[in-house]
């Protein structure tokens, strides 16, 4: 468990000495503590976020800790990633693919978060900040049975956050971005389809991340070097939640954040409260449950009609067609309608061949995305 630090490390005055200090860190950690044209004495001042996790650091290397504790890379390691990645003009992955404006802001909304939240520690989703539930999570073990306080209602809500992103904008690149500042934190990616996890395993490789994917970490067999990256389904997640290791990953990335609303996938999410929470998504509900019930903060919100202005989706048009079926029997399981019964109600030759029909008649040999 992490120590508390009564004194700083190293004296703020003493500037050859903090640079010093924040080298030796950076060779411990993996992430840089200072940029070339920065100041020591002003970029690693008491109470910068920065400063807080160089002191953390020192302490570990200290009592001799070979590497940064899980607690240690969830309270900074992203934050440190992040200011990495969107230090470099442009921002890139390590395939050498440049970030755009709204996936830059998304990090850039994240990064901002984490320092706020460490240097004026303000209030997240149910009202606790997120150092006070470390410090709660870090020293439960100390209290004695008796004087335990009643259970939180929502542990780890302080590190839930979301960003809302259209469909097609590109929220995989997004994904890939928080994976390249996570470079030294195991990451677990989580979407609701088989085949998306087959897309980002694809996708991950292509950008040069193939090395991290192993399949998932249990408890009692953590890896040796601690940057793993597992893609699972919620499904997945659902059942298997309690034998997952709860040091190998510090960073769960949510993909189609609001298909994680459900009953057993909120509640799987919220008895593993341990890491950092990036809910991507590009509705805020599924049906009557709103995306902000499970994670509470947002870090960037990109309009519909913005993305269509930036050019980074087609110009939006509607057209309504008339239903051929009610779906007015078909059950909702879990926030979503019923997969089986849905199929049964919609899925007939008659029904696929009008809207074939009616795809070639307006729009011919355009390309698109079908949704069914």
């Amino acid at each position: 468990m992490r120590e508390a630090i009564e004194q700083p490390t190293v004296r703020a005055e003493d500037a050859t000495g903090l640079a010093a200090a924040a080298l030796r860190a950076a060779a411990w950690t993996g992430e840089p503590f200072l940029r070339p044209d920065e100041d020591p004495a002003e970029a690693l001042a008491e109470g910068r976020a920065r400063r807080r996790a160089l002191d953390d650091a020192l302490v570990e290397m200290e009592a001799g800790r070979r590497s940064p504790s899980s607690d240690w890379k969830i309270r900074y390691a992203l934050m440190l990633g992040l200011e990495r990645v969107l230090t470099d003009h442009p921002p890139r992955l390590v395939s050498g693919t440049e970030l755009r404006r709204h996936q830059i802001d998304a990090l850039a909304g994240m990064l901002t978060e984490l320092i706020s939240r460490l240097e004026e520690s303000p209030e997240n989703g149910n009202g606790q900040t997120l150092e006070a539930e470390l410090e709660d999570e870090e020293f439960d073990e100390e209290i004695p049975e008796e004087e335990e306080p009643a259970p939180q209602e929502d542990p780890g809500a302080a590190r839930r956050f979301r960003f809302r992103h259209p469909t097609a904008s590109g929220k995989t690149i997004a994904a890939a971005g928080f994976v390249e500042a996570a470079r030294t934190m195991g990451v677990l990616i989580l979407t609701h389809r088989r085949l998306l996890v087959s897309q980002f395993n694809r996708e991950l490789k292509a950008e040069g991340y193939g090395d991290r994917i192993m399949p998932q970490i249990e408890a009692g067999q953590e890896p040796l070097h601690g940057n793993p990256i597992t893609i699972q389904t919620y499904a997945w997640f659902a059942r298997h939640v309690g034998s997952l290791s709860r040091t190998a990953y510090q960073l769960v990335i949510c993909d189609e954040a609001h298909t994680a609303l459900g009953e057993k996938t909120s509640a799987a999410i919220r008895s593993f409260p341990q890491p950092i929470y990036i809910g991507m998504t590009a509705t805020e509900q599924l049906i009557a449950k709103q995306v902000s019930d499970v994670f509470p903060a947002s870090v960037d919100e990109l309009p519909l009609g913005d993305a269509a202005r930036r050019g980074l989706i087609a110009p939006v048009r509607c057209l309504r067609v008339r239903p051929a079926a009610a779906i007015s029997s078909v059950p909702i399981v879990g926030g979503d309608y019923d997969q089986e019964v849905l199929a049964k109600v919609l899925d007939h030759e008659l029904i696929n061949q009008a809207a074939a029909s009616l795809y070639r008649d307006r729009f011919d040999n355009t390309p698109g995305i079908v949704y069914a």
